[in-house]
């Protein structure tokens, strides 16, 4: 028997208050994604049998870089908000869930940043 009350028992459990922003972050770089997508399909399709130099001057248009760029940030944030929810809600252990938060975001930062680094290296570097 414990001398909790059944107030006491159930404060700490309840919304953290972040599940609609999140909720809302997610909506939305999935609709950007569907509209980025399918410029960038699109412009698969277009390029289809350019050459090398042309392709790396379609790139290096200050809009077409910067489109590609927000590719890439809206898919590695929309993959680390899918991961995270499902690490949230199917890992039980506070450390492995702890654990796997932390190298999932390290690991979506470093190859969202190496993609971006990429397009700005053929873009404009060389």
């Amino acid at each position: 028997m414990s001398l909790r009350t059944p107030i006491g028992r159930a404060r700490g459990l309840g919304s953290a208050k972040e599940g609609t922003h999140h909720w809302w972050h997610q909506r939305v770089t999935a609709v950007a994604l569907v509209l980025l997508s399918g410029w960038f399909v699109i412009s698969l399709i277009v390029m289809t049998g350019a050459s090398y130099e042309e392709v790396r001057a379609w790139i290096g248009h200050p809009v077409v870089t910067g489109l590609l760029l927000l590719t890439i940030v809206f898919t590695f944030y929309h993959l680390k908000l899918g991961l995270q929810v499902v690490i949230e809600d199917y890992v039980h252990s506070e450390m492995v869930k702890l654990g796997s938060l932390m190298l999932m975001s390290g690991a979506c930062l470093v190859v969202g940043l190496a993609c971006g680094l990429s397009v700005l290296y053929v873009a404009f570097g060389g």
